[in-house]
């Protein structure tokens, strides 16, 4: 059985279910008691499971971080909400060089079982310093588990994933993808594996690989080229670290065309390591170069006309499928 549910709804059921199950899980970020989440995620958690255990806490990103990697090197789950990614660069300094290096540092003695998770990406005219996607930074640092979806079925079975692995896991939700709905199966034991894609539709002409709220761009853009006879696989990445190179590369060796759709700006970023891991592992099967959507190389202007110029949309996802099967757009 299943229902219809927002992915606000689903990450809320996920952190819920997970804190009856196990007493050691909990919430802590800036408004995510007393005011239900600055989106709304937490709404009613407090109530239930009181202020021990979902905690309001300073706007102080570096300290609530730090006390949760403390928390869990001592046998608490916690969860920590960042109201945005972008104020989380203050804490990787407790991401990157505590939680990420834990379990290597001490020798396999101690482990860091910690969710951090919060909205990535663009959300409209938030302009440059609140709009960055940070899965590429983070997937680059060893010992870092990172989580990229909007899906609500996906981000509470993955969600609960995450809090019940071992390792700490940046889980990257969506601002403007909160009201998404979708089916979302009952049952407290509803888990998605982390570290495996989804083929979101199949197709026999191009490979069509994305994540977070860019798959909805894709989404649109395969219907499009439907309709002009071309048949595109979508493939939703799901998981960036570990990335699920062997479903991406089984799609490529049977439509022989790769574009991939990626928010993050160009240099650096997934949609280049998945680019390099199919051109080494299924070079034969390519009939044409692998072509990247990216943002621009650029900060997000305010302007939005430069916002629709900065983001990969429908448009340029078609134009980049007409050029890998070279044909006119």
């Amino acid at each position: 059985m299943s229902r219809i549910l927002t992915t606000r709804d689903a990450l809320r059921e996920a952190m819920s279910e997970e804190m009856r199950r196990d007493p050691n899980v909990l919430l802590m970020g800036e408004e995510v008691a007393q005011y239900n989440g600055a989106y709304k995620v937490s709404k009613g958690m407090l109530d239930e499971f009181g202020a021990e255990r979902v905690i309001d806490t300073p706007i102080a990103e570096l300290g609530f971080a730090g006390i949760g990697v403390g928390a869990a090197m001592n046998g608490l789950r916690p969860i920590v909400e960042f109201m945005t990614w972008n104020f989380a660069v203050l804490a990787f300094d407790q991401i990157v060089n505590n939680a990420a290096k834990t379990l290597s540092q001490s020798a396999g003695q101690f482990t860091c079982p910690i969710v951090f998770r919060g909205p990535s990406g663009s959300a409209g005219q938030l302009a440059q310093q609140h709009s960055q996607t940070f899965e590429s930074w983070l997937a680059n640092c060893p010992g870092l588990k990172v989580i990229s979806t909007v899906d609500p079925a996906d981000s509470k079975g993955l969600l609960k994933s995450a809090i019940r692995d071992e390792d700490p896991v940046c889980f990257m939700e969506s601002e403007v993808m909160y009201g998404l709905k979708g089916e979302v199966p009952e049952g407290d034991d509803f888990l998605v594996p982390i570290g495996k894609a989804a083929v979101r539709k199949e197709g026999t002409d191009v490979t069509i690989v994305s994540y977070n709220k860019m798959m909805e761009v894709v989404k649109r853009a395969a219907v499009e080229l439907e309709k002009e006879g071309i048949s595109a696989e979508v493939i939703d990445l799901r998981t960036i670290r570990p990335l699920d190179y062997y479903t991406v590369v089984d799609s490529v060796k049977k439509t022989n065309r790769l574009v991939v759709v990626d928010e993050s700006w160009p240099f650096a970023g997934v949609s280049a390591e998945v680019g390099y891991e199919v051109q080494k592992r299924a070079f034969d099967y390519l009939d044409a170069p692998v072509i990247r959507v990216n943002s621009a190389d650029t900060s997000l202007p305010y302007a939005p006309t430069l916002v629709d110029a900065y983001l990969p949309n429908e448009a340029k996802v078609i134009g980049a499928v007409k050029e890998v099967m070279y044909m006119k757009a």
